[in-house]
């Protein structure tokens, strides 16, 4: 069973992982389609609303999509009083119950409000609201299932670390290490 956990935090450290530099390269062409839409709108006097859309789109996708990744590499707000110096296990003790507490009820939270959200814009097939914006609203609203997805695989990874080092009694700290060495 040890095995098991330590296999499935690998193959989702690795898939977000995947994701985490995927996003950062979407965090680029934003920036650039930004520049691009100033450019065009105080230079030339030209403005597309797809054009600007799509890099607000892409501003949630990459906060969405990389939320997962963030929690990967301890990248998230954390008020770190004891936590930094404390022992391995009492670490894993405040991950495996933060996830618990915290993480679990949240995502489930976001799940069930999002889904009527989501479904009705699926069945509608929704598009912007702008003449000349962008279609397919409805793949920007799925990517809160999706967060939702990668965000809870990911806690679910941290929890099943934490318990390798609370039953096995030594901390695992190159659980990121591990995800990196498998993309290569």
């Amino acid at each position: 069973m040890l095995r098991a956990l330590d296999v499935f935090a690998r193959c989702v450290d690795a898939l977000n992982e995947r994701i985490g530099r995927a996003v950062a390269w979407l965090t680029l062409a934003m920036v650039l389609i930004a520049f691009l839409v100033v450019v065009l709108r105080y230079v030339f006097s030209v403005g597309f609303v797809w054009l600007q859309e799509s890099y607000v789109w892409m501003h949630g996708a990459v906060f969405m999509l990389g939320a997962g990744y963030t929690l990967l590499h301890d990248g998230h707000v954390r008020v770190d009083i004891f936590y930094r110096e404390a022992s391995p296990r009492f670490k894993a003790w405040v991950d495996l119950s933060g996830v618990c507490v915290l993480l679990a009820p949240m995502l489930i939270t976001v799940w069930v409000g999002a889904m009527p959200y989501v479904r009705s814009s699926w069945m509608a097939l929704e598009a912007s609201r702008e003449a000349g914006g962008l279609p397919g609203l409805f793949l920007l609203k799925t990517i809160i299932l999706v967060f939702c997805a990668l965000l809870g695989l990911q806690g679910l990874s941290l929890a099943a670390r934490s318990l390798l080092t609370l039953l096995s009694g030594e901390a695992d700290n190159a659980g990121t290490a591990k995800a990196k060495d498998t993309l290569r």
